[in-house]
């Protein structure tokens, strides 16, 4: 059965620990796996414009021996006259799997059910699964072992990065804590899910209100963008409800003293956080960048080894 990775829960904890595992084996010896040789191509698919996630892309399936096809949406039948079902089954006939930057999740599902080949979730409104291996991968870099940390991110819980930090962080056997205002906390659904994963794993997931709590002695403090790609409308709301919940120094104060902050990028700097803190001595958002590539080599190369 073809194995795809829509959501971070679309592996198991052992799994993730696996992929994470074989992610650092090709940091350190990067071009030593070529499971795309001949060259195989994979086809990556943006509907949404990218910095990180096409360039990290784009050089892994090279570094793996293949050859990246880089489809534009805006220049394609997908999402016009051709559903993603379609288009899948006229790719699998010509890429080793296909990669996906979209809005929908429900398309991504439609294009992976009875698809041949592997597809990635290269970002999605409701989960960002890539990013938080690359997340995870710089955890584990920076502070050890990821079992037992305590996680907490700020800002709107019900974003794609809130969903997935609950997802992952509960399969990594990590204390997940999400500040946020009750009107945007993550979705009930992903948060019971995230619960039964964690019930598992020796994990816990907390929805909280007051950021300071979620602050105290936190051995990871994660923001992301509080205006998503295609919600610019909302800027002027999203400041005045989450301007409280902002990292600051005085956040990364409260937080362990060894404490990380990350951020997947691109960061607004001056809203969700600030200058001091993103560029300062506990920032670790380039190491976090760097390892896209490192985190979805191993992703790729760990899926077609399951074909």
């Amino acid at each position: 059965m073809t194995r795809h990775f829509l959501r971070d829960d679309s592996i198991t904890p052992a799994e993730q620990a696996e992929i994470l595992d074989l992610a650092a084996q090709l940091k350190a010896d990067r071009w030593s796996q070529k499971p795309l040789e001949g060259p195989q191509t994979v086809a990556v698919i943006f509907d949404k414009s990218s910095t990180r996630t096409r360039v990290s892309f784009a050089v892994g399936i090279a570094d793996l021996g293949g050859s990246p096809l880089i489809i534009s949406t805006a220049n394609s039948q997908l999402g016009g006259k051709e559903t993603p079902a379609d288009t899948a089954r006229v790719l699998e006939r010509q890429v080793a799997a296909i990669v996906w930057r979209t809005y929908a999740q429900a398309g991504l599902e439609e294009m992976a059910e009875g698809t041949r080949v592997p597809v990635i979730n290269a970002l999605s409104d409701d989960f960002h699964p890539c990013q938080l291996l690359a997340d995870l991968l710089t955890i584990r870099e920076h502070k050890g072992e990821l079992k037992g940390l305590t996680l907490s991110f700020f800002g709107d819980g019900r974003s794609n990065m809130g969903h997935s930090y609950a997802l992952a962080g509960a399969m990594a056997g990590m204390h997940v804590r999400i500040a946020s205002p009750e009107a945007y906390a993550p979705r009930e659904d992903v948060v019971a899910d995230a619960a039964r994963i964690a019930a598992q794993t020796g994990g816990s997931v907390t929805l909280l209100a007051d950021p300071r709590e979620a602050a105290a002695g936190a051995d990871v403090v994660v923001t992301d963008t509080w205006v998503s790609m295609g919600k610019e409308e909302e800027k002027l709301a999203r400041l005045r409800d989450l301007g409280a919940y902002k990292v600051t120094g005085e956040t990364m104060s409260l937080a362990d003293p060894a404490a990380i902050f990350i951020h997947c990028l691109p960061a607004d700097r001056g809203y969700e956080v600030d200058a001091d803190v993103i560029d300062g001595p506990q920032s670790v958002i380039w190491d976090e960048a760097e390892n896209r590539l490192h985190a979805q080599k191993a992703l790729l190369v760990w899926l077609l080894k399951q074909q």
